[in-house]
C-alpha cells in the first residue's frame, strides 16, 4: 500500500514503508512546537512500522527507547496522509490534520503539556484564521507573538467574530459598545503595536496573570446569560533579563475560547476607546480601584518578583521525575503563594490568592501530591472563617478542605466507605446550614442530590435538585438541577431531541415516532459507554429492520477526540455534538450528570426508561418490538 507521506502541497509516494530518516524530516506546520526529535547518532535504532490504528492506516515512528515519535495516518483510505502527529516523551503534543482530504493541513493542534490550541486554517496557506479552541493563557500569548512578528491577522484571530459577538447574548447599550470596541480593534493595534515600548522581536512571554475570572449574571445591565469574564488581566514579558507586563484588558470566554476586547494598554500612551475602559463587562457596577486598575495581581514589585519564583517552580514542576520531587516543589508553589497573600495590597487581591492557596493545597492532596497537606488546609479554613465568618471566602476554603479530606478517606484500603459516606453527606448539609448562599452551597446540594440519587432516594434528591433550582436559578447548576428533576419525572413525558449531527445533518427525534429510539449520552473518555455500544450495534442488527433506532449524544468536550475515535470505530446510528461536555445543551436539558445515561423512547414518542442499563435493553426491544 502507497501512502502520500507530505505537508503542505507535497505528496511523495513511497511503495515501501519510508526510513525513519525520510518521516523525521517532516515538521509541524506550526512554528515553535517543541517536539522530540532524536540526534543523529540515534537515527539508527528507530523505527518505522506500518499499523492500523483503528480504521485508520499509517506509519507509527519510534525512538531508541521504543516510544513513539511520529504517527501519520491514511483516515478515508485515499492513499495519503491526511493526519501528521507529533510527539514528546511519548506523549503527543502537535497535529497537523488536513479534514477536507485534498493535501494540505486545515487544523492545527496543540495536545498534553502543548497547551488546548486548536486553530482552523480556511485558506490553507499555514497560518490560523480562527480558534475552535484556546485558553485565556495561550490568547496572551498569541498575542505577544502577534506583535513581534507584526502579524495583524494573528490578532484578529484573538478577537470575537460577529457570530461570537451575538453568542455572548448582549443587549442594548452594553452590546453597542463592546461591538465598537471590537470593530475598532484592528485599527487600534496597529497604532498600539508601533508606539508600544514592552514588545519586541527578542521579547519572551513569560506568564499570564489575573486574580480569578469572574461571572456577570444573565439579568445584569444588557446581559441575557452568564458570561466568564476576566478583568484587568495582565501578560508577563521578559526581554534581554529585563521583566516587563502589558495589561491586557477584558477577555472573555466563547465556548471552548477566549476572546480579547479591544487591544491592550502598555502605558505607552496608545489607549484609545479600543483598549480603555469603556464597554468592560463590569465597568456598569464595578469600580475597580487602583489596584486593579493597575494590573490586579502583579502590582508591585515583591509581587512581580514572587511570580517570577512561582515560574520557575512550574517548569521545574513539568520536568521533575519522581513524586518526591513534585511533592517538594509543590510545597515550595505554596510557600511563594502564602508570601504574595501577604504581600497583598488590598483586601480584593488577597482574598483572590488566598483561594489559589486553597486551590493548590485541595487539588495537591486529592491528587496525592501532596501527603502532608491537609493539616495545613484545616488550619488556612480555620484562619478565614475565625477572620472572616460566614463570608464566601470561608465558604471557599472550608468546602475545599472538606472535599480534600473526604477524598483521603477513600485513599485508606481499610477505609469503611459507608461510614465515611454516611458521614460526608452529614458534613455537606452543615456546610448548606452555615453557608446556604454561597456559590459553594450549590455544589454541595448537587453532590448530596446525586448521592440520593444513586441511593434511588428520587424523592429526597428531586428536594435537593429543587433547592438548587430555586436558590441559584439562571446559574449552570440551577439549568443542571432543573434538568434533572425533568430527567427524574420523564417517564410516560413526550421526548424530543433535537440538533445536528457530526455530518451536518438535522435530526428531531419527534420525527422518528413509530420506531423505538434509544438515545446514549456518552463520551471517548467513558471506557462503559464504549462497552455499551459492541451490545447497541448486535442490537440494531437484530431489530433495526423492525424499528430500532439508536441516537448518539456525544458529551465530549474537544470535536477533534470524538471525530478521531468515530473514525476508528465506525458507528451506524446518527451522533449529535455540541460544544460543552457535561456543561452542553444536551446535558444540561437532560441533567445528565454521570455517564453513561440512556433514555429508551417508544413508538409514541413518551419516555419509556430513563436509566436503562444495557442489560435490560435486549429484553425491553424483544416486549417493544413484535
Amino acid at each position: 500500500m502507497a501512502l502520500g507521506l507530505g505537508m503542505v502541497g507535497v505528496s511523495v509516494a513511497h511503495a515501501a514503508v519510508p526510513t525513519a530518516e525520510q518521516a523525521l524530516q517532516l515538521q509541524p506546520i506550526q512554528p515553535n512546537v517543541e517536539y522530540q526529535q532524536p540526534k543523529a547518532d540515534e537515527m539508527a535504532q528507530c523505527k518505522v512500522v506500518a499499523e492500523k490504528v483503528g480504521d485508520a492506516a499509517g506509519w507509527v515512528v519510534t525512538g531508541p527507547n521504543g516510544e513513539r515519535l511520529r504517527v501519520f495516518l491514511d483516515t478515508n483510505d485515499d492513499k495519503k496522509v491526511d493526519f501528521w502527529s507529533y510527539y514528546k516523551d511519548g506523549v503527543e503534543v502537535y497535529r497537523d490534520v488536513d479534514t477536507d482530504y485534498n493535501g494540505k493541513a486545515d487544523q492545527y493542534r496543540w495536545l498534553g503539556m502543548a497547551g488546548t490550541r486548536w486553530g482552523v486554517d480556511v485558506d490553507e496557506d499555514g497560518k490560523v484564521d480562527g480558534w475552535k479552541m484556546i485558553s485565556a493563557e495561550e490568547v496572551s500569548s498569541e498575542l505577544v507573538e502577534a506583535v513581534k512578528t507584526g502579524d495583524v491577522d494573528r490578532f484578529v484571530s484573538l478577537i470575537p467574530t460577529d457570530v461570537e459577538l451575538k453568542e455572548l447574548g448582549l443587549t442594548g447599550q452594553r452590546a453597542k459598545e463592546i461591538a465598537e470596541k471590537v470593530a475598532k480593534s484592528e485599527q487600534a493595534f496597529v497604532a498600539w503595536a508601533r508606539s508600544q515600548t514592552a514588545i519586541d522581536k527578542n521579547t519572551k512571554w513569560v506568564h499570564f496573570g489575573a486574580t480569578r475570572p469572574g461571572v456577570v449574571p444573565a439579568g445584569s445591565e444588557g446581559v441575557t446569560k452568564d458570561l466568564v469574564v476576566y478583568e484587568n488581566a495582565i501578560a508577563m514579558l521578559e526581554t534581554g533579563g529585563e521583566h516587563n507586563q502589558i495589561e491586557l484588558g477584558t477577555l472573555v470566554r466563547v465556548g471552548d475560547t477566549w476572546r480579547l476586547i479591544g487591544v491592550p494598554n502598555s502605558g505607552a500612551g496608545a489607549a484609545d476607546v479600543a483598549s480603555s475602559g469603556q464597554g468592560s463587562f463590569f465597568s456598569v457596577s464595578y469600580n475597580a480601584g487602583p489596584a486593579a486598575g493597575s494590573g490586579g495581581m502583579a502590582v508591585g514589585a515583591e509581587i512581580q518578583e514572587l511570580l517570577n519564583e512561582m515560574e520557575k517552580v512550574d517548569q521545574q514542576v513539568a520536568n521533575a521525575t519522581t513524586s518526591q520531587q513534585r511533592e517538594q516543589l509543590a510545597l515550595e508553589r505554596i510557600e511563594i503563594i502564602k508570601k504574595v497573600v501577604q504581600a497583598a495590597k488590598d483586601d480584593e487581591m488577597q482574598t483572590n490568592w488566598l483561594k489559589q492557596l486553597a486551590d493548590a493545597l485541595s487539588g495537591g492532596i486529592q491528587t496525592g501530591e501532596l501527603t502532608q497537606g491537609l493539616d495545613q488546609l484545616q488550619s488556612l479554613a480555620d484562619q478565614v472563617e475565625q477572620r472572616s465568618p460566614k463570608t464566601d471566602l470561608a465558604a471557599y476554603v472550608r468546602f475545599r478542605e472538606m472535599t480534600a479530606g473526604y477524598t483521603m478517606q477513600f485513599q485508606d484500603p481499610k477505609a469503611d466507605y459507608g461510614k465515611i459516606q454516611e458521614a460526608w453527606l452529614e458534613k455537606l448539609e452543615g456546610f448548606i446550614d452555615t453557608y446556604p448562599k454561597s456559590p459553594d452551597a450549590a455544589e454541595a446540594m448537587m453532590q448530596l442530590a446525586i448521592a440520593h440519587e444513586f441511593a434511588g432516594e428520587e424523592d429526597k434528591a428531586k428536594k435537593w435538585y429543587a433547592r438548587i433550582r430555586s436558590d441559584f436559578s439562571g446559574s449552570t447548576l440551577g439549568d443542571k438541577a432543573n434538568g434533572a428533576i425533568r430527567r427524574l419525572d420523564a417517564v410516560g413525558q413526550p421526548f424530543a431531541i433535537r440538533g445536528k449531527t457530526l455530518d451536518g445533518k438535522q435530526l428531531d427525534s419527534s420525527a422518528l415516532k413509530g420506531r423505538v429510539v434509544l438515545v446514549q449520552y456518552w463520551a471517548t473518555w467513558c471506557e462503559p459507554c464504549k462497552d455499551d455500544m459492541k451490545v447497541i450495534r448486535e442490537l440494531q442488527a437484530k431489530y433495526g429492520a423492525r424499528g430500532f433506532q439508536p441516537i448518539g449524544v456525544s458529551l465530549d468536550s474537544g470535536e477533534a477526540e470524538l471525530r478521531q475515535f468515530l473514525t476508528a470505530n465506525r458507528l451506524p446510528w446518527p451522533q449529535l455534538y455540541e460544544e460543552g461536555g457535561l456543561d452542553s445543551r444536551y446535558a444540561v436539558e437532560m441533567g445528565v450528570l454521570t455517564l453513561p445515561t440512556m433514555v429508551l423512547v417508544g413508538k409514541d414518542g413518551k419516555v419509556i426508561s430513563r436509566g436503562l442499563h444495557i442489560s435490560q435493553l435486549d429484553d425491553e426491544l424483544s416486549n417493544l418490538i413484535k
